[in-house]
This record gives structure tokens, C-alpha cells and sequence, in this order.
């Protein structure tokens, strides 16, 4: 029995570390956000993952990556990616507590207002987690 328990503890110690430590590279995770967008100002759920336009009334774009980049960065296990207000796009990386399973959000400016897109680095489904990370994030602007 003991060695049941102990092969269990390992199996899933295992998969925390291949989780935590799986790539999580630039040139895949830091593009321009595509997705089905609905209206101004409102997250929409997608499967894996959300995804949100913020129109000028909320701001300047620029100002909003500006904003929105404090916001994420005050979220916990929040780290960036990649990018940069001055280069227009910014990626962050968001982990879950206890798996630490990544969660990868990119805003871009355009000129039009500021995109975007959350999704998850593994699986299908997301349970509404980055839908939820967005709201709190546009409710912090």
C-alpha cells in the first residue's frame, strides 16, 4: 500500500513540475489577438479561454494597454511575457495557485481601441477563469 501511495505522490508531483516548467515560448503566445469579438466593452467567454475590445470611450488605447498593464501586474502569480506599451502589445502569463497551470493574455493596441485575448496553455476548457480575469482586470481600469 505504501508503495501505491508513494508511486500516486510522484505521478502527480511529477505532472506539477512538467506543468510548471513547459515552455512557454514568445513567437507562439505573442501575437496579434484573433477572435471572434463581440461588443465594445464586454467580455465575451469563448471556449478556452475570453476575449474583449475596449472602445476609445474607455480611453486612448495606448492609455488602456498602460492601465491594463498595472492591472495585470497586480494580479497574482501575473508575470509579462513579452512586450511592452511602447511596442503596442503585451503578453502576460497568469498561473493558478495550486497546479500552476498558464493562462496566456495579450493586449494590442489598434487603432480602433484595445484587443484582448485570454487563453489557456492546456486543455479545452478553461471553467470561466479568464473570463473572470478580465472582468476584474477592465473593472480595475
Amino acid at each position: 500500500m505504501e508503495w501505491v501511495i508513494g508511486g500516486v505522490v510522484v505521478v502527480v508531483l511529477g505532472l506539477m513540475t512538467a506543468i510548471r516548467l513547459a515552455p512557454l515560448e514568445r513567437e507562439t503566445w505573442h501575437v496579434s489577438p484573433q477572435a471572434t469579438w463581440g461588443a465594445w466593452n464586454e467580455v465575451v467567454p469563448m471556449t478556452g479561454g475570453a476575449s474583449l475590445r475596449l472602445s476609445p470611450e474607455k480611453g486612448r488605447p495606448q492609455e488602456l494597454l498602460v492601465r491594463l498593464d498595472k492591472a495585470a501586474m497586480a494580479t497574482p502569480r501575473t508575470m509579462r511575457l513579452a512586450g511592452s506599451e511602447e511596442e503596442g502589445r503585451v503578453t502576460w502569463v497568469t498561473r493558478s495557485a495550486f497546479w500552476g497551470f498558464p493562462d496566456v493574455t495579450t493586449a494590442e493596441v489598434r487603432e480602433d481601441g484595445l484587443y484582448v485575448l485570454a487563453r489557456l496553455r492546456f486543455g479545452r476548457e478553461d471553467m470561466g477563469v479568464n473570463a473572470k480575469r478580465l472582468r476584474r482586470w477592465l473593472a480595475a481600469l
